[in-house]
């Protein structure tokens, strides 16, 4: 029997969480698990908290034979270096546009005053 450690996927839509399971090759993503070795949340903030593994559990599977998936080796070898890296920031925050300024009215009030001294006042 090809064992393999991979990923079990459970959760919702659009919030995944992962099950580092022990199963046989031929089976199914989602089927049924020799064991349950940890975990693996895709939406905690905090890198180095996403992964829960029993590494004596997986060091005991792969000298037995089985092999880890491409994902779950690396989240292997992350564990063992403790290497997760930093979230990356947030995008910074912009303030709003101002309004393009109104045109003043200064130009309107020369004119009125120009037609006026145009008109003969009855004084």
């Amino acid at each position: 029997m090809a064992v393999r450690i991979r990923m079990k996927r459970m959760g919702r839509k659009h919030r995944p969480f992962y099950r580092i399971c022990v199963m046989d090759s031929r089976k199914q993503r989602d089927g049924a698990a020799i064991e349950e070795i940890g975990t693996y949340d895709t939406s905690v903030a905090d890198k180095s908290k996403r992964v829960e593994i029993n590494m004596e559990r997986v060091d005991y599977w792969m000298s037995v034979g089985a092999k880890p998936s491409e994902n779950v080796a690396t989240l292997i070898k992350k564990v063992k270096k403790n290497k997760f890296g930093t979230a990356a920031a947030p995008a910074p925050l912009t303030a709003p546009k101002e309004p393009a300024p109104e045109p003043e009215p200064e130009a309107e009030e020369a004119t009125e005053e120009a037609a006026a001294e145009e008109t003969p006042s009855e004084e």
